[in-house]
């Protein structure tokens, strides 16, 4: 077990180990970081111009209907990846690497994107999102965790993995090893993970639900129930459609706000169970109560605080609509919703950028193996729960 150095900033140096490159980065200028900027926001403006102008070349051919269903996503986290491929080769992209901010932007798109969700909707789905949130957690975490203890994988690789495949993915992966005080490698190993698995279903979720035939409640249901990523659930749910991403965002955030109790409750049994020491420098075995004001202290550190600013833009929009008139509210909405797809496009194209194959060759067979089963067991239950919960939803 590695010490900890009791700095706050711990988890941030864990992930930043996560999507640097292996070789040495130079220093991160501000200059670099500037660069780097111009970068994103360039392959952004570029994604946003080929969703305008492919469908119009491409009208009236036989890939007219094909190109035209083509969403701003693909587009983004394809230049994405062209981009992250060129800056390597120049050997760069560890440089620009601060300017590389998904969490970042997706976060803001998320808020905006509670502007545009009516709050009666959030109202209605809440209930079922939370059950479904806590029996996925739930089901997941204890398949991970039996699978990864099966194939004799150490415990902090367990709680990462189970975590991290649960509840949202790299964020839920720093989350878990702040707790159990995990090894840096163990991280990069599972943030690599999340992203090899979570790019292919922005694409294959939506798709499935389509050849299923499932209503757009489920469909997001199911899309915000599986996918580890709130990026890469964002762009799904996007790919799916209006209503499937609205009830994709409330899911995955219902998701995201148990993070903290997962990161207090992984604390609690590694300190009790595990004989290992706790947060914030407790001794080996020590007790520690749920309610001990070290433990809400974390509990608030963890939870995901966009989460708030979800729930306040749709509370202030619709007391927007309930004052203002139509023809003023709508422009101002119109804007909003504007601003939400460019951060949502800048947040596809930093996916991109920030993917680092590196990891994946060095994570090993049995990590791989306990997250695609669990990934299967995920897509399963999901589906029954979304079915369950979700069949009935009305727009």
């Amino acid at each position: 077990m590695t010490a900890r150095n009791g700095s706050s900033t711990a988890a941030e140096e864990r992930l930043d180990e996560t999507t640097a490159d292996r070789t040495p980065p130079a220093p991160r200028t501000g200059a670099w970081t500037l660069a780097g900027a111009v970068v994103v926001l360039a392959l952004a403006g570029c994604a946003q111009w080929l969703v305008r102008t492919v469908s119009e070349w491409t009208s009236g051919t036989a890939v007219g209907s094909i190109a035209e269903a083509i969403e701003y996503p693909v587009y983004a986290i394809a230049l994405g990846f062209l981009g992250n491929a060129a800056l390597s080769l120049t050997g760069v992209r560890a440089r620009m690497t601060a300017a590389f901010r998904t969490e970042l932007f997706i976060k803001i798109g998320l808020v905006l994107l509670g502007a545009s969700i009516d709050l009666g909707i959030i109202a209605r789905a809440f209930g079922p999102a939370v059950l479904q949130a806590v029996l996925l957690i739930a089901a997941v975490f204890a398949f991970a965790w039996w699978f990864a203890g099966v194939l004799g994988l150490d415990d902090r690789l367990r709680a990462l993995l189970a975590s991290a495949r649960s509840i949202c993915g790299v964020s839920a992966a720093v989350a878990a090893a702040g707790a159990v005080q995990a090894r840096k490698e163990q991280l990069a190993y599972t943030a690599t993970l999340v992203i090899v698995f979570a790019v292919p279903s922005i694409f294959l979720l939506p798709w499935l639900a389509s050849l299923m035939g499932l209503p757009p409640a489920v469909t997001g249901a199911w899309i915000g129930g599986n996918i580890d990523t709130t990026a890469a659930v964002t762009a799904a749910g996007t790919v799916a459609g209006e209503q499937p991403l609205q009830i994709a965002s409330i899911v995955k955030v219902t998701q995201n706000a148990l993070l903290g109790v997962v990161a207090v409750l992984l604390t609690l049994y590694f300190a009790f169970r595990a004989g290992t020491a706790g947060a914030d420098g407790d001794a080996p075995g020590a007790q520690r109560s749920v309610l001990d004001r070290r433990s809400l202290a974390m509990l608030w550190d963890r939870f995901p605080k966009f989460v708030l600013g979800f729930l306040l833009a749709s509370i202030a929009a619709a007391a927007l609509r309930a004052t203002l008139p139509e023809a003023v509210l709508e422009p101002r909405l119109d804007a909003a919703k504007e601003l939400q797809t460019w951060a949502l496009t800048l947040a596809f194209v930093a996916i991109g950028l920030e993917f680092h194959a590196g990891s994946a060759r060095e994570a090993g067979w049995r990590p791989v193996l306990v997250f695609a089963a669990a990934t299967v067991v995920n897509l399963v239950v999901g589906l029954g729960l979304a079915l369950l919960l979700f069949s009935g939803f009305s727009f």
